[in-house]
């Protein structure tokens, strides 16, 4: 497993968080994420953590589905069996659909039939969090891009403003559609918009993403993008390494390996 167990107990316990001036906290019985009016609207430090990840999809190959169902599973995501009211934080994709933007003459077999994991980039600069007017999506300290579930008015200018799709609206109440309730995690309501959170809950449990831990051939790295001495810095110093639509300036915090 390619991440440092160490690392995150120091970096993402409540300690450390404290340390970031106390961003956020875990509601008992909820694993519902505190936050507070300074927490809208940061962005990340040099010399703060900045979480990322790195998807090698040369080694992803049998065990996409596994990581997708664990992130759903510890979330409450709904299953409708609707595409029109599918609900998703992590999903498969084509090379070509992950990679539009990327070259697409003459790829090799093996690319051009990858399927690649996608999810919320977390973006430095995250168009999301400028179009949202509640500020129900916000960047935090530790660069994730985390979303307060009240706050939402189910405008969906957030999901307008992604240019990775990574945005899903709950048309339906999403409670009915849960196979198997997870009591660690809120359930969420019609009407707002949800995604990914890089696992925030878990971090401040010392805990790696569920993705991660569900990775059976080690594809995926988690860890701080702004310490040099991080596994996932090193594995990007060794690796040529790809972001989607980079052109776009959003500075995203997921990186693969092609």
């Amino acid at each position: 497993m390619k991440h440092d167990r160490r690392e995150f107990l120091k970096k993402a316990g409540f300690g450390a968080l404290a340390g970031f001036g106390a961003l956020a906290g875990v509601i008992p019985g909820l694993a519902l994420e505190k936050t507070d009016a300074a927490a809208f609207s940061q962005k990340p430090e040099q010399g703060k953590t900045r979480w990322g990840m790195l998807i090698d999809t040369r080694a992803c190959t049998e065990g996409c589905s596994r990581r997708v169902a664990a992130c759903h599973h510890v979330h409450n995501v709904p299953d409708f069996g609707d595409p029109k009211n599918e609900v998703k934080w992590i999903w498969k994709s084509s090379y070509q659909e992950a990679f539009p933007t990327a070259p697409h003459q003459f790829p090799s077999r093996a690319v051009a039939e990858r399927e690649v994991l996608t999810l919320c980039n977390h973006c430095a600069e995250s168009p999301c969090t400028r179009a949202c007017p509640t500020q129900a999506t916000f960047n935090r300290r530790d660069g994730i891009v985390a979303m307060d579930y009240h706050r939402c008015i189910g405008c969906r200018f957030c999901m307008v403003a992604c240019p990775y799709g990574s945005r899903s609206f709950n048309w339906l109440d999403p409670r009915p559609a849960i196979k198997e309730y997870y009591r660690e995690y809120p359930t969420r309501e019609r009407g707002v918009v949800e995604k990914c959170n890089f696992c925030s809950e878990r971090l401040v449990k010392g805990l790696p993403p569920a993705c991660v831990e569900a990775c059976p051939e080690n594809a995926i790295t988690f860890g701080d993008l702004n310490d040099p001495g991080s596994l996932i810095r090193r594995m990007l110093s060794d690796n040529e390494t790809m972001q989607r639509k980079p052109e776009l300036g959003t500075l995203p915090s997921v990186f693969y390996i092609i």
